[in-house]
């Protein structure tokens, strides 16, 4: 049975659209446990930021990645492929089902937001550091506004002939880029209150994030 549900019209915060990338049983009990920001926490502001959008009146579109049978995670029919309860029992406006990194990738995500002015993508989900990242990017290529939830996603850590990195240094340098160009990032908390009313935070640029760096280096020496 679908969770689809039709996507209310009208006022400022309907151009914007919660997009909810991966939360599937793979990143939870499968063979790519998410390690930070941790499970349980992500998890919850995934579920607290459904909730707002759909008192808002926002969008939800939900993303599911599904690899070819036979490949070691997301295989079609397995457990781990299956969407987290979290999103499975909540209802949603749209679902994409995916093969590569971008939501946007082979799938109608462009045509669906342009059919309704949405101009603001806010991304929740998994993995910060690759179908985050590739949906992110391609949302800013395309000139949408980008929100990153960053304590309603998460990452794993990683180790290959390049080096070895712990999930709290991919996420934390993933947002850190996010923010300097391409994405506003912030808190669940700060998201929903801009549902509200509050300000939204506003993404940084390249220029002045380098140069706080520099300034903080120098200060230290």
């Amino acid at each position: 049975m679908s969770n689809a549900t039709p996507s209310s019209p009208s006022s400022v915060v309907s151009r914007r659209a919660l997009i909810v990338i991966d939360v599937q049983n793979e990143y939870v009990s499968g063979n790519l446990p998410i390690e930070y920001p941790p499970l349980d926490v992500s998890l919850q502001n995934i579920g607290r930021a459904i909730d707002a959008a759909h008192a808002a009146g926002v969008p939800v579109i939900v993303v599911q990645h599904v690899a070819p049978a036979g490949a070691p995670i997301f295989a079609p029919g397995t457990d781990g492929v299956a969407l987290h309860p979290v999103v499975a029992e909540r209802p949603y406006a749209h679902l994409i089902v995916k093969a590569q990194a971008s939501a946007f990738a082979a799938t109608d995500l462009a045509a669906w937001l342009d059919a309704r002015g949405i101009d603001t993508l806010a991304v929740v989900g998994y993995m910060t550091h690759n179908c985050n990242a590739a949906t992110v990017l391609h949302a800013a290529h395309a000139g949408l506004g980008v929100e990153y939830l960053a304590d309603a996603t998460g990452a794993l850590p990683y180790e290959n002939e390049a080096g070895a990195a712990s999930a709290e240094e991919i996420h934390r340098a993933y947002t850190v880029v996010f923010q300097s160009n391409f994405a506003a990032v912030m808190s669940t908390d700060a998201w929903i209150a801009g549902l509200g009313g509050a300000a939204m935070p506003a993404r940084d640029s390249v220029a002045a994030s380098n140069r706080r760096a520099r300034a903080r280096r120098a200060q230290a020496a």
